[in-house]
């Protein structure tokens, strides 16, 4: 009748909590293939059988599994920016791909245990296909896309004009005010006086480079320029 806690940093025995999920998962998995819901092939197809089939369940039943039990997230912000990597895009970009050769893909991984230092793991072409297959969405479920006023064409403008209707100031103007004003000027006629990225900063024009003829042919020397 009154609540009894238990000692801080500590939930559930590890050694009851494993063996208990052992049998729930057994017992389950016992009716599955009792209702016909299990589909064996390839390594597994022995296991149709029922004598196969009890010896793998006597076998499972014999060893220790062991239950990580983890502590919860503090906050629903940290489940969101997990789930939103799943959400928006793939497994790996391909900018973490080194090389495909002999059937062996090289790419790149950040070890988090090693101070999220960058290193290369090469894999198997079939085990790099399996570990990739199992970060694709589920029949049914798809990807976010952006839609409407969000989508990439008309991103700019509808929201230009949903800011007009709301009766807010562009978010352009609404920076104007904080730019420097003693940085050095672009004139407002020549090209790239505002930034084509943000819309918002002034970019100062250092050197206007025109094409040259002479750049196409290979006899003539190119000349050098910094780019730093």
């Amino acid at each position: 009748m009154r609540w009894v806690p238990c000692r801080p940093h500590f939930f559930l025995p590890v050694r009851v909590l494993s063996r208990r999920f052992r049998r729930l998962y057994l017992a389950g998995l016992a009716q599955a293939y009792t209702q016909g819901q299990l589909t064996f092939a390839g390594r597994c197809r022995e296991l149709a059988a029922p004598t196969p089939w009890q010896r793998l369940l006597a076998t499972l039943r014999d060893q220790e599994w062991v239950v990580y039990a983890k502590e919860p997230m503090q906050n629903p912000q940290h489940v969101l920016k997990y789930l939103a990597r799943y959400t928006h895009r793939v497994a790996i970009s391909n900018h973490r791909l080194v090389s495909v050769e002999d059937g062996q893909v090289t790419f790149r991984y950040k070890d988090y245990q090693r101070g999220h230092r960058l290193r290369t793991l090469t894999l198997d072409a079939v085990e790099f296909l399996r570990r990739l297959m199992l970060h694709v969405s589920p029949h049914g479920f798809h990807r976010l896309r952006h839609f409407g006023f969000l989508a990439n064409r008309v991103r700019q403008e509808k929201l230009a004009q949903c800011r007009a209707l709301l009766g807010q100031v562009s978010q352009a103007h609404a920076q104007e005010a904080t730019v420097d004003r003693e940085a050095p000027t672009v004139p407002s006629g020549e090209p790239g006086a505002w930034c084509p990225v943000c819309q918002q900063g002034r970019m100062q024009l250092v050197q206007t480079l025109y094409r040259q003829s002479a750049a196409w042919d290979l006899s003539v020397p190119v000349p050098g320029l910094d780019t730093s």
